[in-house]
This record gives C-alpha cells, structure tokens and sequence, in this order.
C-alpha cells in the first residue's frame, strides 16, 4: 500500500492504547483498529481532524506516501 498510517507509532509515542485513543477522537474502536493494523480502505475528514487534535500533530504525521 503506498499510504502508510503511522497511528501504531503515534499511539506507542504517546503511550496511549486503542481503546484511550477512540474514546479520545470519538472513533469507533474497530476503526482505530484498522487504521492501527494499516488495513483501513477509506477515513472521513472528521476522523483525521480528531486524529490530529489527539496526537497534537499535523496530517503528515499520521499518513505518509510511500512511492513504490
């Protein structure tokens, strides 16, 4: 996949769990899920805007294009 999802990372960095993350942003747990294990097909705009202001991050620094 030429999108990576760095949320494991970030969760490790801050030494938060998936379940503290998704009762943080207001995601689902079985979304955090995906996006941490990288198999996530689409995210709302929402999701990324609660992901940034959780980690205290820019956009970049959740996702990252990898070319192939």
């Amino acid at each position: 996949m030429p999108i990576k999802i760095k949320v494991s990372n970030l969760l490790g960095e801050h030494k938060m769990s998936m379940k503290q993350l998704s009762e943080i942003t207001g995601i689902r747990p079985n979304t955090i899920s995906n996006l941490y294990y990288e198999d996530i097909k689409r995210i709302e705009i929402a999701q990324i805007e609660a992901l940034c202001k959780a980690f205290h991050c820019r956009v970049e620094d959740i996702f990252e294009y990898v070319d192939d």
